[in-house]
C-alpha cells in the first residue's frame, strides 16, 4: 500500500446518500433565460482526513436517466444521442486526483470528469464536509456542496440550433452545483 493509500485509509470514509443528494445545473436558453434542471441520482464515496485533506478522495457517479428539467420532452431530448446518449453512456463520473485547501472548510478538488465517454480535468470548488450529526436511526451524517462551470462542447455535447436572430438555442456554458449528504461508513 502506498503512503497516499495508507493515509487516505486513515481518513473518514463516507458514502454519498443518493436519496438526499442531487446535481443541479443551469444553461442559457435562446440567449434570453436560463433553464434549470437536476440529476436526482448521485452516488459515490468520499474519504476525508481533516489533518491531511490533500490525502482524501472523491468518487461520484450521476445517473443520466435521473435528469429532470420539469419538461418531459426536453428530458427525452437530453437523454437522446443529440446530447447525453444515455443508452450508451448512462453515467457521468468524477474521480478526484488532487485536493487543495482553499480557506476554512473550503477546497479545490481537481479531478477527471467523464461525460458521454469524454474525460476532461475539472476543478470542483467544495464547501464542507460540514460538522457531523447523528440521525434518528443512529447513522452519522455530514454534507458538502460543490460547484463548477464547464463548456458542454468539451464533452461532446455539441447539438444546437441557430436562431433567426443569429444566436444559439442552447448555451455552451453549464453551471453545475452539487449538494451531497454523506453517511459515515
Amino acid at each position: 500500500m502506498s503512503t497516499t493509500q495508507a493515509t487516505a485509509a486513515a481518513g473518514t470514509t463516507y458514502t454519498i446518500d443518493p436519496a438526499h443528494s442531487a446535481a443541479h445545473f443551469k444553461v442559457r436558453h435562446m440567449m434570453v433565460s436560463n433553464v434549470r434542471g437536476e440529476f436526482g441520482k448521485v452516488s459515490g464515496k468520499v474519504v476525508y482526513d481533516a489533518a491531511h485533506p490533500e490525502n482524501g478522495s472523491v468518487t461520484a457517479e450521476i445517473d443520466v436517466n435521473s435528469i429532470n428539467t420539469r419538461e418531459p420532452q426536453r428530458d427525452a431530448h437530453l437523454k437522446s444521442p443529440d446530447f447525453f446518449h444515455a443508452e450508451q453512456h448512462p453515467t457521468i463520473k468524477f474521480q478526484s486526483t488532487k485536493i487543495t485547501p482553499d480557506g476554512p472548510g473550503e477546497y479545490k478538488v481537481t479531478g477527471d470528469l467523464t461525460i458521454r465517454g469524454v474525460t476532461k480535468q475539472v476543478v470542483l470548488e467544495v464547501e464542507g464536509p460540514h460538522p457531523e450529526h447523528k440521525d434518528p436511526w443512529g447513522y452519522v451524517r455530514s454534507g458538502a456542496e460543490g460547484k463548477l462551470k464547464i463548456n458542454r462542447k468539451d464533452f461532446g455535447l455539441v447539438w444546437n440550433q441557430v436562431l433567426e436572430t443569429g444566436g444559439l438555442l442552447v448555451g455552451e456554458e453549464i453551471d453545475i452545483n452539487l449538494e451531497v449528504e454523506l453517511i459515515k461508513a
